[in-house]
C-alpha cells in the first residue's frame, strides 16, 4: 500500500516538499497572525498570501530587471555585429587582441580562433533550438506546481499542529528523539535558507554593485550569477569576479581591474569566514563537500527546490543515523551488565 501511495504522490513530491519547507519557514509568522485572527481558515489564507508575496515579488522584480539587461545586451551585440560584418567576424576581431597578447607569452600551436568560435556558436545555437520548444511546456508545469505548492501551504498552515502530532505518533521514536528530529529539521532549514541563500544574496548584491560602479555591463545579471556561483565550494564567486578583473586588465583599465580583484576577494572572505558562521550560528555542522553534493543532488532530483530540500534530506539522514548509533550504544550498555552477571554465576566446572 505504501508503494501505491508513493506512486500516486510521486508527480507532486517537488511542490509538496517546497510547501513543507515554506510552512516551516513562515510558521512563526503564521503563529502571530493566528493569535490576532482566530479563524483557522482566514489565518491560513492570510499567511499563504503573505508567503506568496514574499516569494513571488522579488523573483518577479529580478526577472524583469534581468530581462531588460538581456534585451539591452542583445541589442548591443546585434548593432556591433552588424557594424563588423556579422557576429562571428566581430567577436573574432574583439578576441584577436587578447589572444595575440597571450600568444606573446604562451605558445598556442594550431589554435584557430575563428574556427573555435564558429564551433561554439553552432553548439549554442543547437542548444537554443532544442530548448525553445520545451519552454512553453516547462512554463506550464511551473505554474501548475506553484498552484499545488500554495494550495498545500494553506492546509499546512491550517492543520500544522495536528499534522505534527500525527507524525510524532506514527514515528517509532520516543518523545525526546521526536523532538530532536523536528529540531534538526528546523535547524537544517534555517541554516540552509539563511546561511546559504542569504549569504549568496549578499555576495551577489556586493559583486553586482562592484560591476555597476566600475562601469561593467549587466550588473544585476552578473549579481544573480554570482549568487548562484557562491553555492559552489572552493571556487565560488571567483568564477565571476576573476574573469571580470581579467577583462578590465585586457581593456587597459588597471586600476579598475585591481579594484575588482580586491573587492571580490574581500567579499568572498567576509562572507565565508565572518557572515556565514554568524548567520548559521553552529546550528548545522556538515562538511562543505557534503553540502555541495547535497545541493547538486537536490537540484538534479527536485529542480530549483532542491537547493533547500537536498541539504535538508542530508541533515535529517545524519540525525537519524546519530539516533540509531545512540540506540545501539544504549543496547550494548544494557547488555554488558547482564553478560557480566552470567559470567559471575557460572559454575567453576564450566570454566575453560
Amino acid at each position: 500500500m505504501l508503494c501505491l501511495c508513493y506512486i500516486m504522490a510521486e508527480p507532486f513530491i517537488t511542490p509538496i516538499l517546497f510547501a513543507a519547507v515554506m510552512a516551516i519557514v513562515f510558521y512563526p509568522i503564521h503563529n502571530r497572525i493566528w493569535s490576532r485572527i482566530r479563524g483557522p481558515n482566514l489565518a491560513a489564507l492570510v499567511s499563504t498570501v503573505l508567503a506568496l508575496l514574499v516569494i513571488v515579488g522579488p523573483i518577479a522584480g529580478f526577472g524583469t530587471a534581468i530581462e531588460g539587461e538581456i534585451t539591452h545586451a542583445y541589442s548591443y551585440l546585434s548593432a556591433r555585429s552588424a557594424e563588423g560584418g556579422g557576429l562571428v567576424p566581430w567577436l573574432t576581431y574583439e578576441l584577436q587582441r587578447p589572444l595575440n597578447s597571450i600568444a606573446g607569452h604562451v605558445s598556442l600551436p594550431g589554435l584557430d580562433p575563428t574556427a573555435e568560435l564558429r564551433g561554439r556558436l553552432a553548439e549554442l545555437s543547437a542548444w537554443i533550438v532544442r530548448g525553445v520548444p520545451n519552454l512553453a511546456k516547462h512554463l506550464g508545469t511551473l505554474i501548475v506546481d506553484a498552484a499545488i505548492s500554495f494550495f498545500t501551504l494553506f492546509f499546512l498552515f491550517r492543520e500544522g499542529r495536528r499534522i505534527r502530532l500525527t507524525m510524532a505518533a506514527l514515528l517509532p521514536l520516543d518523545e525526546d528523539r521526536v523532538g530532536r528530529l523536528f529540531t534538526s529539521i528546523n535547524d537544517a532549514i534555517f541554516a540552509n535558507l539563511y546561511g546559504v541563500l542569504a549569504v549568496a544574496a549578499v555576495e551577489g548584491v556586493l559583486v553586482g554593485l562592484a560591476f555597476a560602479l566600475l562601469g561593467l555591463g549587466s550588473p544585476i545579471l552578473w549579481g544573480v550569477m554570482t549568487a548562484g556561483c557562491s553555492l559552489m565550494p572552493l571556487v565560488g564567486t571567483s568564477l565571476i569576479w576573476v574573469p571580470a578583473s581579467i577583462v578590465l586588465f585586457v581593456g587597459g583599465h588597471w586600476a579598475k581591474g585591481v579594484t575588482m580583484l580586491v573587492w571580490g576577494a574581500s567579499v568572498a572572505t567576509v562572507a565565508d569566514h565572518l557572515l556565514r558562521p554568524i548567520v548559521i550560528g553552529g546550528r548545522v555542522k556538515m562538511n562543505t563537500l557534503f553540502v555541495f553534493f547535497s545541493l547538486l543532488g537536490g537540484i538534479h532530483a527536485f529542480g530549483v527546490v532542491g537547493i533547500l530540500v537536498g541539504p535538508l534530506i542530508l541533515s535529517v539522514t545524519f540525525a537519524v543515523l546519530q539516533m540509531l548509533r545512540e540506540e545501539i550504544h544504549q543496547w550494548q550498555t544494557r547488555s554488558a551488565p547482564a553478560m557480566n552477571g552470567d559470567d559471575a554465576v557460572r559454575p567453576a566446572s564450566q570454566e575453560p
